[in-house]
């Protein structure tokens, strides 16, 4: 998730053509689009750090995994620029313990202090430095307020025999396990040593060995500076597969197969992503299967995406979140979003890609099927915030003054973006959209943007050679203003027509299993239970259960999808899967619609608070962070 550029390095700024032109108007237009590339510090509000004044360059990282206290170890050498010659660098932590501070120029353990404690910002470190440092050291322990982390016992893995760490720094959790300069304008190289209990793999967003060794140490580097939320972190019992030149997955033993069979198509993916907008930059792009406590479907750590189990569904249809996730390779890890409130410039730009990704593999009515149920989401999102009191959070450049960045995290960014770049492409033509994004892409790889700096660059380089494509893209509109403007692209599918008739055919009285769905794929079964009505009969929902065992499918998605329709409707046949459901998987994108189904039937709160009670040490926290307000639960 991330586009843009370095706060203390470079920072994003416009360069616009000089020189004499041939007509007024040329000369007009090449005024207009003047930017000059200068530092130029960004206010990132979730971050304590002030690298426009000094600023860490590189990482050396030496940490010891504890299982047995679900700690962390570890000495943080950083590299530094002082920038301005200032007498104080500073950093976000939170909940850590800081044992001891020392810096190259000075002898011993050095002095700090602490200021500004914050529930989710944490607490900023301020360590003194002078002009001639060059490297600062921080000695440290996690402890149980880490949220990255989720030390996972060997009963909630697959395998059942060996404990298991991931780490999840997305938004601002970077800073509960390593004391870091915690904003994604903030980019840095680092190497690492870590070491293991004897017997297990450890794997970070940097170069990875790919087998066991004999004495649990691991080195790691990362020459290509990332922000410190694309840090990450997973030790476990894992095994590794190639899967083609550049490709590859990680996962227990017990799934490393099914996980190879289901992502076949990774390598095929970064050949055709690299043939839209141009070369994959990171050397290796393996994927990791982590236990089903994982709070998202991906996390786009640079070489390593983290993946949920819950898309192994056996027949390779869920696999457009491995396309997601190596298009962040582009859009985000490669140009960041300087500050959270600009979210949408990866997020957006993701989903695009992804479906531009599918759409060459698999075909436009496919990748036509998955904008549809985009756009279903993104109404259900709109709905859901308004709602919710929060109509404000439907624009694309949020405000996130005084918040918590992960509230910034809805479908508005995904699927609103998403539209916005496709009516864009519709615009002013494919050919023309796409020479545009691998320009975009080039210019300002390793580098962060705004919301504003992106815009001035969209019109600078793009939408001011026709004033048409400007009045009909009504961009502004898109990003500041809040709902779905009128303009946005109307998708069609052959085969989303011919689910809708089969449900037609359905609701008319024609058996369930008499329905012609045999080549169905898991967008049109999607599709198919999305549109069943709200409310049904229990012969209804069990015909159709007989028929097609949407309570026990081996599709997440699907049977997810099935739960928020009929949980409202009190089948009771599908409590026991439900709430196995919810014990099991920590995926947010489904924990919270099926506890709002819950919440929606006959027994309503008290079951969904003993679902809960028992489901909740199972989830990651920033799964129990969401569902916490959801459903008022105090500890």
């Amino acid at each position: 998730m991330n586009l843009y550029k370095i706060i203390g390095i470079s920072t994003l700024s416009f360069l616009l053509a000089c020189g004499s032109a041939e007509s007024s108007k040329e000369k007009q237009t090449q005024d207009m689009n003047k930017v000059e590339k200068q530092i130029s510090p960004i206010n990132d509000p979730h971050s304590y750090a002030k690298p426009h004044e000094a600023v860490v360059k590189h990482l050396d990282w030496k940490a010891e995994v504890d299982f047995e206290r679900k700690i962390i170890l570890a000495t943080a050498t950083y590299t530094i620029e002082n920038i301005k010659g200032v007498d104080t660098i500073y950093l976000d932590s939170r909940n850590l313990l800081i044992k001891e501070v020392g810096r190259d120029d000075h002898e011993g353990s050095l002095g700090y202090e602490t200021h500004n404690k914050s529930d989710f910002l944490g607490t900023q470190i301020a360590i003194p430095i002078t002009q001639a440092t060059k490297e600062i050291s921080i000695k440290y322990e996690t402890t149980q307020g880490a949220d990255a982390l989720q030390f996972l016992d060997p009963v909630q893995t697959a395998g059942k025999k060996h404990p298991f760490l991931f780490t999840q720094s997305q938004a601002i959790l970077a800073r509960t396990w390593l004391p870091c300069q915690d904003g994604p304008g903030v980019r840095f190289t680092y190497e690492a040593e870590v070491k293991v209990p004897k017997g297990m793999l450890a794997l970070m967003s940097a170069s990875n060995p790919t087998a066991i060794n004999d004495n649990g140490i691991y080195n790691f580097k990362m020459d290509q500076a990332v922000p410190s939320y694309l840090m990450a972190l997973a030790v476990g019992n894992i095994a590794y597969q190639q899967i083609g030149e550049v490709t590859g997955v990680y996962a227990e033993p017990e799934l490393i197969d099914a996980a190879a069979y289901e992502f076949a198509e990774m390598q095929n993916m970064v050949d055709t992503a690299e043939a839209l907008y141009g070369e994959y930059r990171w050397g290796k792009y393996d994927v990791i299967v982590l236990p089903p406590s994982f709070p998202f479907g991906g996390m786009e750590n640079p070489r390593l995406t983290f993946a949920t189990p819950t898309i192994i569904a056996g027949d390779r249809s869920l696999t457009a979140l491995i396309a997601h996730e190596l298009a962040h390779s582009w859009s985000g890890n490669l140009v960041t979003n300087a500050t959270w409130a600009d979210i949408w410039l990866n997020e957006g730009f993701t989903v695009y890609f992804e479906n531009r990704i599918m759409e060459e593999i698999y075909g436009k009515d496919f990748a036509n099927m998955l904008a549809i149920l985009s756009y279903q989401d993104l109404k259900e999102e709109i709905e859901w915030l308004k709602s919710e009191g929060r109509e404000a959070d439907t624009r694309l450049k949020v405000d996130l003054e005084g918040r918590d960045p992960d509230d910034g995290l809805t479908g508005i960014p995904y699927d609103k973006g998403y539209y916005l770049l496709r009516l864009i492409e519709e615009t002013v033509g494919r050919e023309r959209w796409d020479a545009f994004l691998k320009q975009y892409f080039n210019e300002y790889a390793f580098e962060v943007m705004t919301t504003k700096r992106f815009l001035a660059y969209l019109n600078a380089e793009l939408l001011d050679e026709k004033p048409e494509w400007k009045e009909a893209i009504r961009v502004e509109e898109w990003v500041y203003e809040t709902g779905l403007p009128d303009n946005c692209p109307k998708v069609s599918s052959t085969k989303f027509q011919a689910v809708e008739k089969q449900l037609t055919a359905w609701k008319g009285g024609q058996f369930a299993r008499e329905l012609e769905t045999e080549n169905w794929m898991t967008p049109e079964w999607l599709h198919f239970v999305r549109l069943l009505p709200d409310t049904m009969e229990f012969a209804q929902m069990q015909e159709l259960d007989k028929a097609y065992g949407f309570t026990t499918i081996g599709n997440s998605e699907i049977q997810a999808a099935w739960f928020e329709k009929v949980i409202p409707n009190n089948y009771e046949a599908s409590d026991a899967a439900s709430k196995k459901f919810l014990i099991e998987v920590g995926r947010r994108k489904f924990l919270v619609p099926i506890y709002k189904a819950i919440l929606k039937s006959a027994a309503g709160k008290e079951r969904a608070e003993a679902i809960y009670q028992e489901a909740r040490p199972n989830y990651h926290a920033v799964s129990r962070e969401t569902l916490d307000k959801l459903l008022g639960y105090q500890q």
